[in-house]
């Protein structure tokens, strides 16, 4: 299988202790995405991405269980239709991560773009800072799969819009005590599924209400923010110290009377 890879292909790999190392610097998306296919071909089990600069699409399709580390900084709709592997990125990630992702966890150790998350199917994705505007829309439960969007800092605006399945945490570890978060519109034309912001919010979209936080949901919570922790060495009892509000939709058909038969 790697012998089908040019010699140019070829010398950017290297294999120790049955890490690939990738050595991506200057290299066309597109290459460095066929040399990925391969490896997850091939079956490698752990692959590193060293020099990264705004390639994007890395991930995407995937369909292995396959672990890669990102040094530097991929570009847009990493992990996009992606079936299986775990990325972790070692810094900051643009827009677009896990676009309509299917399965899999991506960990971010920095911050991330617009529309994370954007119409993600199944997966998991943590980002330990914030991420920008429109993050979670259109997220959904597929069949058996439910995404789960983790973000240890805050949100720009339309955070959650249109969403349709799935749960959507925000922290607000990056805020300053006792500052709210400034995402304005949130959860506008949402109809399915859960918000839980920790600490206050400045304006909902007009599509959403909040509601109590019960004990069903702080089994939801707490899980997920254990694994965050765990990714990020946050201080878990600190994390839970304070409130959540839970955003939720009025209606499942927000626009229903506008529709047109």
């Amino acid at each position: 299988m790697l012998a089908e890879l040019d010699s140019r292909l070829l010398s950017r790999l290297t294999l120790t202790d049955k890490v690939w190392r990738v050595n991506a610097e200057d290299l066309h998306y597109r290459e460095l995405n066929s040399l990925l296919r391969t490896l997850d071909s091939y079956g490698a089990e752990k692959v590193e991405l060293h020099g990264v600069y705004g390639q994007r699409y890395i991930g995407t399709n995937l369909k292995t269980n396959m672990s890669i580390d990102i040094y530097g900084t991929p570009g847009n709709d990493l992990a996009a239709l992606m079936n299986g592997p775990h990325i972790t990125v070692h810094g900051n990630a643009q827009d677009c991560i896990a676009n309509t992702m299917n399965e899999g966890k991506i960990v971010v150790h920095g911050r991330a773009g617009d529309i994370t998350g954007y119409g993600m199917r199944g997966g998991k994705v943590f980002i330990r800072d914030d991420i920008g505007a429109r993050a979670g829309i259109h997220m959904k439960e597929y069949m058996d799969k439910k995404p789960y969007l983790v973000v240890g800092g805050t949100a720009m605006d339309f955070l959650g819009e249109y969403m349709a399945g799935g749960v959507l945490i925000v922290l607000g570890l990056t805020l300053k005590n006792g500052e709210q978060h400034k995402s304005r519109f949130v959860g506008t034309g949402m109809h399915a599924g859960v918000i839980y912001v920790r600490g206050n919010v400045t304006h909902l979209g007009k599509e959403v209400k909040i509601t109590e936080v019960d004990k069903g949901d702080l089994l939801i919570i707490e899980g997920l923010v254990r694994e965050f922790c765990s990714y990020f060495k946050a201080d878990f009892d600190e994390v839970l110290s304070k409130n959540f509000m839970k955003i939720v939709p009025y209606s499942h058909r927000p626009y229903g009377r506008v529709y047109a038969y």
